[in-house]
């Protein structure tokens, strides 16, 4: 009998577009396939569908159960999903060790722009996005399974996101996926009551685009016009194929000082993950030290936390610091910013990619928050591009680091009161939010009207979007360039 595929906790080689995707190897299968065997057994042991199992917090429950299992069979040992063997069958363990009532504030989300000018210059989009799984979702134009609507749905109904940053992918303005007209839309239409909105949004900027200032310019506007609340840029992107640094005085300086002057001095940074084609020197994060100590009046987010998807990260080693989030932990040792300064490491992507390896997530967090703080580690995702968020949400509030690494490295015990600061208690300080308060708004609005009637019957589609090998994503990029970020 063939077991069907789909999880509720998506382990897989999906990549955002930016990266290769990396295949999964034999460990990761076979805890697919064992959780396939957990679910449809626990599904006819408790009388239920296995669609309705699924949607249950016993699905995840027996699905992370099952990881545990396959994980220590092959000998992970820094890190483990931990809660309870009766979580699998009793609805209260289940809700005590998967559910949460953290606030949950997102800063990296995305979306596109489905009737957007830039279609015009990408005609061949709508050929390759109709063959991804999101590209399946039954409307005509393929594009439009990546708008506003399966945006919301995909964020705010099937996920427990309490709000969110809508960011942009590398790209010119006219060019963009999704403009800043669309963006502030969607805040509109997500939203809000007052000081209390989900939805906040960045202004790309690109520096190294001639001419400078008209770049500068466009800040200015982007603030005047949208109220944006952060600066996003790509250091290793350029118009031209070359990157430039954070400090650099005809470029990074320059943005920094604007940023500065017009009162947003928040500025969310690219690093890692680097870009096929591109340098990827500018993808390490040498300069985030450098400018984090010149600048201690800007607060530095670093997206991605500086990871490389095909580099392993281990414990930090600072001969192999030329890249990866050891080349952020090193930026900030050489220049003497410590823990819980002016910088701070985002996990959109990253807790992605390292939750399939429990060793590798147990360092890669265990580093940011030994190095960079533990109130300086921010949540993000990366969704729409990997689907639903739920997933990543209810995989971090059950993973613990080994007491083995704990004493070996120096990294701390993953609290739940250190889950909420990364969940979006540190974050809300950033972007100027109460969280009772924005708690407290969202559960009347109309977001929160609609979440509260869709959890009487939840329709999660548990697909995992974007290119799944090298084929896919080869043709990815033919259409969109280095794709979202």
């Amino acid at each position: 009998m063939s077991l069907d595929p789909t999880l509720p906790i998506k382990l897989d080689s999906t990549s955002n577009g930016e990266y290769a995707p990396w295949p999964v190897g034999r460990t990761v299968t076979h805890a697919k396939q064992l959780a396939a065997e957990r679910l449809a057994a626990h599904a006819q042991r408790t009388s239920q569908s296995r669609r309705a199992f699924l949607s249950g917090l016993c699905g995840a429950a027996t699905t992370l159960l099952a990881f545990n299992e396959a994980f220590a069979w092959r000998g992970h040992r820094g890190g483990f999903f931990e809660l309870p063997r009766e979580a699998a069958f009793e609805p209260a363990a289940a809700v005590a060790a998967v559910g949460g009532r953290e606030f949950i504030f997102d800063i990296q989300t995305h979306m596109v722009e489905a009737d957007g000018a830039w279609r015009r210059e990408r005609p061949q989009a709508m050929s390759w996005l109709a063959q991804t799984p999101q590209g399946r979702c039954g409307e005509s134009d393929p594009l439009r399974c990546f708008d506003a609507p399966h945006f919301i749905k995909e964020v705010f109904l099937d996920s427990d996101t309490d709000m969110a940053v809508l960011s942009f992918v590398p790209e010119l303005p006219e060019r963009n996926p999704l403009s800043l007209q669309e963006a502030a839309r969607v805040r509109e239409l997500v939203a809000a009551l007052g000081p209390g909105r989900r939805l906040l949004l960045h202004a790309m900027i690109v520096p190294n685009a001639e001419p400078l200032a008209r770049q500068l310019q466009r800040m200015e506007q982007a603030h005047q016009t949208y109220g944006i609340a952060a600066w996003k840029v790509y250091t290793q992107w350029g118009p031209k194929g070359v990157g430039w640094w954070l400090d650099d005085p005809r470029v990074g300086v320059p943005f920094i000082e604007q940023a500065r002057k017009l009162g947003v001095k928040t500025i969310c940074i690219h690093k890692g993950l680097s870009f096929d084609g591109h340098e990827p020197r500018y993808a390490a994060c040498d300069d985030v030290g450098r400018v984090a100590r010149k600048y201690p009046d800007v607060t530095f987010i670093i997206y991605h936390s500086g990871i490389e998807a095909r580099r392993p990260e281990g414990a930090y080693d600072p001969n192999r610091a030329d890249r990866g989030v050891d080349s952020l932990v090193k930026s900030l040792l050489d220049n003497g910013v410590g823990p819980n300064a002016n910088v701070y490491a985002e996990l959109g992507s990253t807790w992605r990619l390292v939750m399939r390896d429990p060793t590798q997530a147990a360092h890669t967090l265990g580093k940011l928050f030994k190095y960079v703080g533990s109130k300086r580690v921010l949540w993000g995702t990366d969704s729409i591009w990997y689907g639903s968020p739920q997933d990543q949400i209810q995989a971090f509030r059950t993973f613990q680091i080994s007491r083995e690494f704990q004493e070996r490295f120096g990294y701390p015990a993953l609290t739940p009161e250190l889950k909420a600061d990364v969940f979006g208690l540190s974050a809300a300080p950033i972007y100027g939010v109460d969280p009772a308060q924005a708690r407290r708004r969202a559960e009347g609005d109309p977001v929160g009207q609609l979440r509260a009637a869709y959890s009487t019957d939840p329709q999660p589609s548990f697909k995992t979007y974007g290119p799944r090998d090298l084929v896919e994503w080869r043709r990815f990029r033919a259409v969109h360039g280095v794709g979202p970020a």
